[in-house]
């Protein structure tokens, strides 16, 4: 009764609280076009903090996985310290930047604040409390990794109406402001969530017998190929997901909907979180939670195709079909972006038990560190080697042939992703599962 009383405090809330403020990453295009300006430098050079924060996300995470494994107390302040003190470094270098005009100091200040400092922050945040959800919501493990993970997607939705109400009216110099608030008020909730977060008792005794067990050892509980087929397809999932998410708001341009960009950009935010609740929850009604990834790719497939065949993009301008297909698309895309994050922890901890969790879901979150050096890039390189750039009727430059062109390069990737999910990762026999109780 009382690990039932408990579990909301223990590690509900705090889980919140932590992918809550580590989710506002993803808030980076608000004000990614103010800190160039600000600081005098093309806004391509500043993109490349985001890159830096995503790999670090996932560079730290797996390496970090052991120290979140022995301590989530240590691994919750870490993450409480580094993501505070990369916000206000970010803060200072771009006020920093303001005075000195194209100086490098100040964006390579960035790059090591936003994307090093924030990222090691991002990683052990993000993994500090999947592990302790999976113990106390043990019947309902999906539903409860997926609460936390969509709080991670709902940041976004929460904080970008308020950093773009701070940007307004926090006058000259309201960027670096805004930066050294939030970094106040996030390390405040992060050290709360750091506080409260609790294992239940009596969960060291079964921690203990699975003690000196290396990660190769294991990985090789199951065959080796099982293990690289769920990587992939985390993988390939991340970087199709971050191939559209990334030219979201210019296709809901082409289509006509200019007007109502940042409407749908809420909605999609809304479909992410969604996704990782509702496709994590439904997978605890499953005997094998890969038909969740399996259904995420048909989905994406299927809508990618129908994009495709009609060249909804480049002609869904003024045709209510197709700029329902696109839209379509769009909110698949984000639910199956996010449902994908919420499944992968419990897909493991089913495959290779409880012991070594956070270790292990901190090497996967590896391929979110490459998947957000390649997802966006390869499609801003599409997008500009091909096609066309025109002027739209609202005086946007775009090019409707160009985003249309990244579905080829996604569809191909789902297509892949739903082979390794068929063939690769095979679900577990009676005799597997018993191992592991």
């Amino acid at each position: 009764m009382k690990k039932n009383q408990n579990k909301w405090v223990c590690a509900a809330i705090p889980a919140l609280l932590l992918h809550c403020s580590i989710g506002t990453v993803y808030c980076w295009s608000i004000f990614s076009q103010e800190i160039a300006d600000y600081i005098g430098f093309s806004k391509g050079a500043t993109e490349w903090a985001f890159s830096f924060a995503i790999f670090f996300l996932g560079m730290s995470a797996a390496f970090l996985g052991n120290v979140v494994e022995k301590d989530i107390h240590k691994s919750s302040l870490i993450a409480s310290i580094c993501f505070a003190a990369g916000m206000a470094g970010t803060g200072f270098f771009i006020y920093y930047g303001g005075q000195h005009q194209a100086s490098p100091l100040a964006l390579i200040g960035i790059y090591i604040c936003y994307g090093f400092i924030m990222g090691i922050g991002l990683g052990t945040g993000y993994l500090s409390p999947v592990k302790t959800l999976m113990l106390w919501f043990e019947d309902r493990k999906g539903l409860a990794t997926g609460l936390a993970v969509a709080g991670f997607g709902a940041a976004k939705a929460i904080a970008s109406p308020i950093m773009q109400a701070m940007l307004d009216n926090l006058g000259d110099g309201g960027i670096y402001k805004m930066f050294l608030i939030l970094a106040c008020v996030y390390f405040i909730m992060m050290f709360v969530g750091h506080l409260l977060l609790k294992k239940p008792e009596g969960w060291h005794e079964p921690q203990k017998k699975e003690k000196g067990q290396g990660i190769i050892s294991v990985i090789k509980t199951r065959p080796v190929a099982n293990y690289i087929g769920i990587w992939l397809m985390f993988y390939i999932n991340i970087t199709c997901g971050l191939a559209l998410i990334s030219q979201e708001k210019m296709i809901v341009k082409c289509i006509g909907l200019a007007g109502v960009v940042g409407v749908i950009s809420t909605v999609s935010a809304v479909f992410n979180a969604g996704g990782r609740l509702g496709f994590s929850a439904w997978a605890d009604t499953m005997k094998d939670r890969n038909t969740i990834y399996k259904l995420i790719f048909i989905l994406s497939i299927v809508f990618t195709g129908l994009v495709m065949l009609t060249g909804g993009i480049k002609n869904g301008q003024g045709n209510i079909l197709l700029t329902i297909l696109v839209l379509g698309l769009i909110f698949v895309v984000n639910a199956g972006y996010g449902g994908g994050f919420s499944n992968v922890p419990t897909l493991l901890s089913d495959h290779y038990g409880m012991g070594s969790i956070s270790a292990l879901h901190g090497i996967t979150l590896s391929a979110w560190a490459f998947a957000g050096l390649t997802g966006n890039q390869v499609a801003n390189l599409i997008v500009n080697k091909t096609g066309e750039f025109i002027t739209d009727s609202h005086g946007n430059e775009i090019n409707p042939v160009g985003y249309q062109n990244v579905l080829y390069l996604t569809i191909v990737l789902y297509i892949i992703a739903l082979l390794l999910s068929l063939f690769l990762v095979r679900p577990m026999s009676p005799e597997e599962k018993a191992k592991l109780k």
